[in-house]
Order: structure tokens, then C-alpha cells, then sequence
């Protein structure tokens, strides 16, 4: 069983620059299969912008996907993790915060992966419902 993030961690970034179009966000989300993008800035996490943050925070408002940006829709609340904090310290953080993805951050808040919390599931019991569910490959 692995016991640090960087065990189970996705180390495949997506990542956009605050000034992104919800609707380019929004087209990356769809065509790389991803529920978050992280928002950097000179290679520094900024923060996470989830396919929710799109939805609730600029769609339901009525705002204009191709001029609004990113940094308009994204999580301010950002709680991440290190490669090396334990996978105990994640699922504390997730819970203490009630998120569902821990960015993984190196020297100077530089991003280096994503844990989610699929990734928990899948490792701690992967016959779970939540571990089959993150397992499987969504319906297109």
C-alpha cells in the first residue's frame, strides 16, 4: 500500500494562465478527460479551477464564457499537499476543506501533480464503489 502522495499522485498537468477563457478551459477540460486544471503563473500554482467552478461560478451567473476569465471562476480557497506528506495527511486535508483534489506542490509552490480523491479510493479499496466509479473509463 502506498503511503505517500507521491505514490498515487497524477503527475500529467493540465495547466492554463489566469487569463484563459472559461470556454477554452472548459474545451481543454473535455478534450484531455479532465474535472480540473491547475491555473499557474510563471510556472507558480495560482489555483485550481474544477469543470464545478465553471459551472457555479461563471455559467449559473449568466457571465460570458469567452470573456470571462479563469481567474473569475476558480477555487481562492487553495489547500495543497507535498510529494512527500503522507496519504493520511491528504485525506485529513480533503476532509478538513471538503475537496475532492489536492494539488501536489514542489519547491516554490512549483505544481508537480494532483491527487484526487478517485486516487484515494483506487488505493486504499479498489472494489469500493468510489474506486470502481474512478477506475472506469467515462461514458462518451
Amino acid at each position: 500500500m502506498a503511503q505517500q502522495v507521491q505514490d498515487i499522485m497524477t503527475g500529467v498537468l493540465v495547466t492554463v494562465e489566469p487569463q484563459a477563457s472559461v470556454s477554452a478551459v472548459a474545451r481543454l477540460m473535455r478534450d484531455r478527460d479532465v474535472g480540473a486544471v491547475l491555473v499557474t503563473e510563471e510556472g507558480r500554482l495560482r489555483a485550481l479551477v474544477s469543470d464545478r467552478d465553471l459551472v457555479v461560478r461563471s455559467l449559473a451567473d449568466g457571465e460570458d464564457p469567452e470573456n470571462t476569465t479563469v481567474a473569475r471562476a476558480c477555487s481562492d480557497d487553495l489547500v495543497t499537499v507535498s510529494p512527500d506528506d503522507t496519504l493520511d495527511r491528504a485525506v485529513a486535508l480533503m476532509r478538513e476543506h471538503s475537496v475532492r483534489r489536492l494539488p501536489v506542490v514542489g519547491a516554490e509552490d512549483e505544481p508537480v501533480g494532483i491527487v484526487s480523491l478517485g486516487d484515494m479510493a483506487m488505493e486504499r479499496d479498489e472494489k469500493s464503489a468510489l474506486g470502481d466509479i474512478s477506475a472506469a473509463r467515462p461514458n462518451t
